[in-house]
């Protein structure tokens, strides 16, 4: 018969309420005391009804997690991050992957609220907000990431898009390029909005023409940065230098960067953003990025996720964690 909380409390000498306040932590119980009750509950093999103690306190130990996938180095190491903390803090984290589907993440928003997470972080589609307002309302902890959601009563941790695309530009203009290529993400999503807004800014300041033929926008998929490599390309006027500030579309436009057999950096210059472990040693060449540091982003997310946990408040407003430039072999002064 599997061992109860009065089982328990009766082997250590306590009543159950005490038994009660010695496993979940309170601050009242002497560490004498404590230590006998849990001493019992280890030999007795004792699990704690985690329904019942949800009824009770409000408190399930989840939380939830949204995130587009975990293909790229981002989203990964995000949820990573999360759980390592969660640990810690005697949560569990529930991953869901949603391909920035705003019906999927509905879904698992809806699955939040019916089951009573505790919180959830939303790094998702930039939709929803009536939901994520939802769980506001009813006092769940909850932080939205990488897009904007309009409208979102949620405070929001987000990397500066608008300062990754600068920085990446300003490096190529300081090295003496001005032909610079730009392949970006959906001008409708908030890293791709931003991050021409940051791109264009700079050749501006610079009194640098953009050049509309080298500047490709479109979808987060690698198929979409095979074209708009082979448009760059194809141009009559190629560029000396390369952005690509749609992460996901940097797995299709490198490889034609090697199937051309384009010189990197002595070609071509290429700045990308987003840090992924092979961009470290990508053919013969590691490739300068602008980090949006993710594993910060996390944990400064993990910040605002406690605060409203513990009672400290809802929070306002969104987090900028800046960027940095980690120059590597891919960037030099034009040939």
């Amino acid at each position: 018969m599997p061992a109860t909380l009065s089982s328990v409390a009766a082997v250590a000498g306590v009543s159950t309420s005490t038994a009660s306040r010695a496993l979940s932590g309170h601050p009242a119980v002497l560490p004498s005391t404590r230590a006998r009750v849990e001493a019992a509950a280890a030999a007795m093999s004792y699990q704690p009804n985690r329904m019942a103690s949800a009824l009770r306190t409000r408190r399930t130990g989840l939380l939830g997690l949204v995130v587009n996938n975990l293909r790229t180095a981002t989203f990964h190491t995000i949820a990573e991050t999360l759980q390592a903390w969660a640990i810690t803090h005697d949560h569990q984290v529930l991953v869901c992957t949603t391909e920035g589907d705003p019906a999927r993440e509905a879904q698992f928003l809806e699955t939040v609220a019916a089951h009573r997470f505790d919180g959830v972080v939303v790094a998702g589609s930039g939709a929803n907000a009536e939901l994520v307002n939802a769980l506001v309302r009813d006092g769940r902890a909850v932080v939205t990431m990488n897009r904007q959601v309009p409208g979102s009563l949620a405070p929001s941790v987000m990397a500066d898009y608008e300062s990754a695309g600068r920085l990446a530009v300003e490096h190529l203009l300081g090295l003496g390029h001005t032909r610079i290529a730009a392949i970006e993400g959906p001008p409708g999503v908030t890293s791709g909005h931003l991050h021409h807004q940051g791109f264009v800014g700079a050749m501006r300041a610079a009194a640098v023409p953009v050049r509309d033929e080298l500047v490709h926008c479109g979808p987060f998929t690698a198929e979409f940065g095979r074209r708009a490599m082979e448009a760059v390309l194809a141009a009559e006027e190629p560029p000396t230098a390369l952005l690509v500030s749609n992460h996901e579309a940097s797995f299709g436009a490198l490889p034609v960067v090697s199937g051309n057999r384009i010189r990197v950096p002595d070609q071509l210059s290429v700045v990308c953003t987003e840090d992924e472990p092979f961009f470290g040693w990508w053919g013969a060449t590691s490739l300068t990025i602008v980090d949006n540091r993710a594993e910060l982003l996390a944990q400064r997310a993990a910040a605002v996720l406690l605060d409203q946990l513990e009672g400290r408040g809802p929070g306002t407003g969104t987090e900028l964690v800046a960027p940095v430039l980690v120059e590597r072999a891919s960037t030099a002064p034009p040939g």
